[in-house]
């Protein structure tokens, strides 16, 4: 079992950046991944970001990449996503997720991840 925590979403203007963070704790094994999804009002849920345990690869949807970072603290079994040049059309609320045995191939898919966090709004103002 793994639960996750999200913190550090926020208000903010167009342009800015915020930082999440989501705490993980509970057992992960060596090929799990963690990912961060969004959901807007009245959309999917759709794919942001994930990086996986074992190497620290990366995976970014598009429409982020280029200005959203994930990356890892290992000590601290942390998932960082940084987020800079803020649209309004990143307004969401963002949770973490976390799966173990996630190929590549399905790294992007909402259904491959079975842990999730409660979720951290994201507001940007134009």
């Amino acid at each position: 079992q793994v639960q996750l925590v999200e913190s550090g979403g926020g208000l903010v203007q167009a342009g800015d950046s915020l930082r999440l963070s989501c705490v993980a704790s509970g057992r992960t094994s060596s090929n799990s991944a963690t990912g961060w999804f969004r959901q807007a009002p009245g959309a999917e849920r759709e794919f942001v970001a994930a990086i996986r345990w074992s190497g620290g690869s990366t995976h970014y949807a598009d429409s982020v990449k280029g200005r959203f970072t994930i990356s890892r603290d290992g000590k601290k079994n942390t998932i960082h996503l940084q987020m800079n040049s803020l649209k309004p059309e990143d307004s969401a609320v963002y949770y973490c997720a976390a799966g173990n045995g996630i190929i590549l191939s399905a790294i992007r898919s909402i259904n491959a991840y079975i842990y999730w966090g409660q979720g951290t709004q994201v507001t940007v103002s134009s």
